[in-house]
């Protein structure tokens, strides 16, 4: 029964690892304007009527909150370093499974299936880790818009601007 929760905890940490660094940086994001243009930077603040972004240029760019279509939130792929993180981890489970077998090299044996089973979960996870979430602004009511700018706000370089 301890190999098990020993188990469940290894995979609870490399599920939950995305979350143990803090962010610096705000969240990148990806506006379609009502008009049809395009904004793309860096969250800065979510003020009451409007998004202050670091467009590519560096320069702050306001945008209005009623001018907006739709808020892209542009995830960074988690692929390459939850599969590097997947290769420990399936050598461990594996060799851990593997000497509970009666075989004398049970414990390598088991590793070398561990390894492929840990980056593929590596793999998996990194790509839906790494999926965009879109903000469909428009036809929202004003409480769904407000709770949609609570959870940028969280994404924001300045999270408790007034």
């Amino acid at each position: 029964m301890k190999k098990f929760t020993a188990l469940f905890l290894v995979f609870s940490l490399l599920s939950l690892s995305g979350n143990l660094y803090a962010k610096k940086k705000g969240a990148e994001l990806i506006i379609q304007k009502k008009d049809g243009g395009q904004l793309k930077g860096e969250l800065i603040a979510v003020k009451p009527n409007s998004l202050l972004l670091l467009d590519t240029e560096g320069k702050d760019v306001s945008v209005g909150i009623a001018d907006i279509k739709i808020i892209r939130i542009v995830k960074k792929s988690e692929v390459l370093l939850r599969a590097l993180l997947g290769i420990p981890v399936g050598f461990l489970i594996g060799a851990m499974v593997g000497r509970m077998s009666d075989e004398e090299f049970g414990g390598l044996t088991g590793a070398g299936i561990g390894i492929p089973i840990g980056v593929l979960y590596g793999v998996i996870s990194g790509a839906v880790a790494g999926i965009d979430k879109t903000i469909r602004i428009e036809g929202m009511s004003d409480l769904e818009i407000e709770e949609a700018l609570d959870k940028l706000r969280k994404k924001a370089r300045i999270r408790d601007y007034k």
